[in-house]
Parts: structure tokens; C-alpha cells; sequence
């Protein structure tokens, strides 16, 4: 037993959950034998508490370092901040200049309000777009955190986030008076948020991903647009997860869309924690008519941390970087993964291991374990980083090669959950986009 997994089971003991994210517990990845935590990350290595060093090929910090982690340059930007002082009774004048880049970076966007985390910049997004429409209801596509707003989507035993998150989300806790607020429909299928439209003359905002795990459906966001126009509701982009991926900023500018707002977050602060919502000045003005304010969006270190982040972004050809080394993975490993029923799905920059058949999530399992123990905390979804590089993914692809082979020579004899040490890990997120 490592020393990681003595931690969690005592962190499950007095922290609810035994951690402050779903997506980083160890029953995602390896139940009673993945490391947990970690000592030192850098690069793309991570240290796990008892020494052992690992080559991340898997969520990088759930998506958020694509420089790698403790980067430098950034790592430089915030302690000068943090030197100068992080908090004050005055404003950091950082808020001001990242605002400036974002707005430069998305030219139809007007005004930025900011937050430190990806749910309570969609909360932010939601509360303004309910506040200029003067519409209540929601109409959702995709994954968006875990507030009220959200939630209610599932009140009354119905479980319409079923697809868009997790199955049977329960939303203990929400107030049942917020039933029939949130309203959802699937990505690609314009005439469900039509029929939703439909039925309800209140919709006051309509919230989409724009692109996670397949290829932008451009002819549905452009309906999806002329249903917003049509009906007044302000539509919101949630590049939360696919900003800085394939673009400098949101991805929806390489389409050619206009939302009225888009959502930020993850990548912006190279793991610092920061987050923005951007958008046109009739809109964001009725931040003014609503209550949104908190102490700790002022401080200044996440200002910092992400005005560095887009500098190397811009200068650096970050973006070059990740699609080549996304490029390479794919061609490298999709004839390796071929014979063991593995496809590879995805964004070209987050490529996605779609383990096929009956017992594929004991084989994702399996696949984890084994290549924990050579070296890799790998998974089912890779962020690529600036630290990712050829050599890396050759390395990666003959542990890979040597496991498949481990695989195909035990598998007719035994069944693959025969083979694994512990539990088989949870099923994860299930999303649509």
C-alpha cells in the first residue's frame, strides 16, 4: 500500500467525499491503489508522497496547466504579486489589464467580470443573463458545475442531467421551488431545445459547450444562435474546458460564432485559480442591477498567473505545440490501441480512450493499473501540455504496447476483472459534447 492511499483513507474519514473534486478521487482512476496526492509537480512529472515519480498522461490538472506544471515564467509572475503584496485595500491593477487581453483576444466582447472558479463563473454568467433578459428559465447543454441553477435540472426525481454529467445526480439540498427552472437538451438535436422553446415563453438564457469530446456541430450552434435571437435569450458559450485548447482564448472564435457571453476558465491561470466571463456591454451592464461581489475575486495572484499565461500563448505558439503533440499521439498509438478494441475520440489537443465492449471499463481499469506501474498516471482522457513531447510519447507507447501484450496473452484464459489488483474504477462522466 503507497502512501497516497493511507492519506485518502483517512482524508474519507473527515472530509465528505475525501476530497474537494469528484474528478481527482482515486475511485476514478484505480480504487485502493492509485497515489492520490502528490509532493512536487513539474513538467509533466508528478511526485507522489512517498517519492515515487510518475509521467502524467492523463487530466493534467483536470485541463488546467497546458504549460506543464509549475510552469516558470508563471511561477515567476506570482510571486512578484505575491512579493508585492497579494491583497490590499485598493484594487490590483492586473484585474485591469487582464481584462484588456481578454476583451483583445475576443473582439465583439465588451466589458469582463471575473471569478476564481469554473461553476461560480457560469453562476455569474447565469444570474447576468437572467438579469437582462428578464426570463427566468434556463435552457442547458452540457456540463456547467454544480450551483442551484444548475441542479434544478434534476428536482422531482427527474433525471434530465442524465448524459449531461453523471447518472442519477441527485440535488439534495436545492430548493424544490426552483423545479421547471432549468430546462436541458442534447447537443446536435436542435428540435429538442425548439420543443423546450416551445412549451416555455420564459427562457431566459440558453447555455452550450461548444466543443469537448467530438468535433464543433457548427450547423446546430448556428440553429442554436437563431433560436436565441428569436426568442431574446442570451446565449452563453461554457469554454470553460475547450478555451485554450485550439485557439488562444475560446475555441468558437476559430468558427466564426458570436454568443453574447462566453465563460473561461481552467487553462486561463495555468493552475492558478482564476476564471472570466466575457461579454457584449448591454449585457454585462446588468451586473449592476444584481448582487455579485466577493472578497477573494480581488486577489491578485490569479490576475497575474493568467496575464503570463496568454503572453506564452501568444508568444510561445503554444497552441502549435499542442496540436502537433496531440497529432502525434493519435497517429503513434491509434494502430497500438486497435487490437485491444480501443478507439480514439476527442478534441485533437485532449484525445479521448474509448475502451469498446462488455467489460471495457474493467479494462480501462486494468489499463491504469498497469501502466501506473510503469511510470504513467494514465487514464481515458489526455490533456496535452507544452511539456508533452515526442520522446515522452514513445515512451508512453511501448509501456502501452507491452501492457496490450500482456493483456492479449493472459486475456482468453481469464476474464480482465480476474486480472486487476483492486475494485473496478467508477464510470466517470458522461457527457455528450
Amino acid at each position: 500500500m503507497n502512501k497516497g492511499v493511507e492519506y485518502y483513507k483517512k482524508a474519507k474519514k473527515i472530509i465528505p467525499g475525501g476530497n474537494q473534486l469528484l474528478s481527482k478521487r482515486p475511485e476514478m482512476f484505480l480504487p485502493d491503489f492509485w497515489p492520490a496526492y502528490y509532493q512536487r509537480a513539474k513538467g509533466c512529472e508528478v511526485w507522489g508522497i512517498d517519492g515515487a515519480k510518475y509521467i502524467d498522461m492523463s487530466i493534467m490538472g483536470i485541463g488546467t496547466c497546458s504549460l506543464g506544471y509549475a510552469n516558470s515564467q508563471v511561477n515567476k509572475a506570482v510571486k512578484t504579486a505575491i512579493e508585492n503584496g497579494s491583497f490590499s485595500t485598493l484594487n490590483s491593477y492586473e484585474e485591469v489589464e487582464l481584462a484588456e487581453k481578454l476583451i483583445d483576444l475576443h473582439p465583439h466582447m465588451e466589458m469582463v467580470r471575473f471569478a476564481r472558479t469554473g461553476g461560480e463563473a457560469n453562476a455569474i454568467a447565469i444570474r447576468i443573463a437572467r438579469a437582462a433578459s428578464g426570463k427566468s428559465k434556463v435552457a442547458l447543454c452540457g456540463y456547467h458545475g454544480w450551483h442551484d441553477w444548475y441542479l434544478a435540472a434534476n428536482l422531482n426525481g427527474e433525471n434530465k442531467l442524465e448524459g449531461l454529467l453523471l447518472p442519477g445526480l441527485k440535488p439534495a439540498g436545492v430548493p424544490e421551488e426552483l423545479e421547471g427552472t432549468t430546462l436541458t437538451f442534447h447537443y446536435g438535436n436542435i428540435s429538442e431545445l425548439q420543443a423546450l422553446v416551445n412549451a416555455n415563453d420564459d427562457i431566459g438564457a440558453i447555455c452550450v459547450e461548444v466543443q469537448r469530446g467530438k468535433e464543433a456541430d457548427l450547423a446546430f450552434l448556428n440553429a442554436v444562435r437563431g433560436i436565441a435571437n428569436k426568442i431574446n435569450a442570451v446565449l452563453i458559450f461554457d469554454e470553460i474546458s475547450s478555451g485554450f485548447r485550439l485557439s488562444v482564448g475560446g475555441v468558437y472564435k476559430i468558427y466564426n460564432l458570436e454568443p453574447d457571453m462566453v465563460v473561461l476558465g481552467k487553462a486561463l491561470g495555468n493552475g492558478y485559480a482564476i476564471s472570466a466571463v466575457l461579454g457584449k456591454k448591454e449585457i454585462m451592464g446588468e451586473a449592476q442591477n444584481t448582487f455579485i461581489s466577493s472578497s477573494y475575486w480581488t486577489e491578485r495572484t490569479g490576475f497575474a498567473a493568467a496575464i503570463e499565461t496568454i503572453n506564452q500563448f501568444e508568444g510561445s505558439n503554444v497552441i502549435n505545440h499542442l496540436v502537433e503533440v496531440g497529432g502525434y499521439f493519435r497517429n503513434k498509438m491509434k494502430y497500438i490501441f486497435e487490437s485491444l478494441d480501443v478507439k480514439i475520440d476527442g478534441m485533437l489537443t485532449v484525445p479521448v480512450l474509448v475502451f469498446g465492449g462488455d467489460d471495457g471499463l474493467s479494462m480501462k481499469t486494468y489499463f491504469t493499473q498497469e501502466m501506473l506501474k510503469r511510470g504513467f498516471l494514465a487514464s481515458s482522457l489526455i490533456y496535452t501540455c507544452l511539456s508533452h513531447s515526442e520522446k515522452i510519447i514513445d515512451n508512453y507507447a511501448v509501456a502501452v504496447a507491452d501492457v496490450i501484450d500482456q493483456i492479449q496473452e493472459k486475456y482468453e484464459d481469464v476474464k480482465i476483472s480476474e486480472l486487476l489488483d483492486g475494485p473496478v474504477c467508477h464510470s466517470g462522466f458522461n457527457r455528450l459534447t
